[in-house]
């Protein structure tokens, strides 16, 4: 008999007593000052969402320009609300190769990172990756980020 402290938890966060996040966003991010967007695209197989060399001039929704410090490409996974992560990336990493050698090549030249936005209406909400999905980040190199929102307005 297992111990209650150790049974295997199931299902979802509101499985364990704690209220799914309300909205989640999940970009995969590929930085690196000798990024060629064209090129990645083709490697990767995938249109980015977003993406730019170093040097070229970027205009934001207000008008104002910059420089490109470095390379950028990203894809974006659709919203999620209320939150359902683990499914989120399940699709954005579908849409990419899983090729152990592939993956080794871009780290070698490139920081890469899932970039995810987690934002929060109440206090205390939660969301979860099963291990399958946090293994296929894992074999990819993909460093999971995490930005935190909580909801209040102060």
């Amino acid at each position: 008999m297992t111990p209650k402290s150790l049974a295997p938890v199931t299902g979802a966060v509101n499985d364990r007593h704690v209220p799914t996040l309300d909205l989640a966003r999940a970009t995969l991010r590929v930085v690196g000052d000798d990024l060629e967007p064209r090129e990645l695209t083709e490697l990767l197989g995938v249109k980015p969402s977003t993406s730019y060399s170093k040097g070229d001039v970027l205009t934001s929704k207000r008008g104002t320009t910059r420089v490109a410090p470095t390379g950028y490409w990203s894809l974006d996974a659709e919203d999620s609300a209320p939150a359902d992560l683990d499914a989120q990336v399940t699709r954005l990493l579908a849409r990419l190769p899983d090729e152990a050698a592939l993956w080794n090549r871009l780290h070698a030249h490139f920081e890469i990172d899932l970039f995810c936005g987690w934002f929060m209406k109440e206090w205390n909400e939660g969301t979860a990756l099963n291990a399958t999905t946090l293994n296929a980040l894992a074999n990819r190199g993909i460093d999971l980020t995490i930005d935190l929102w909580d909801g209040r307005d102060d």
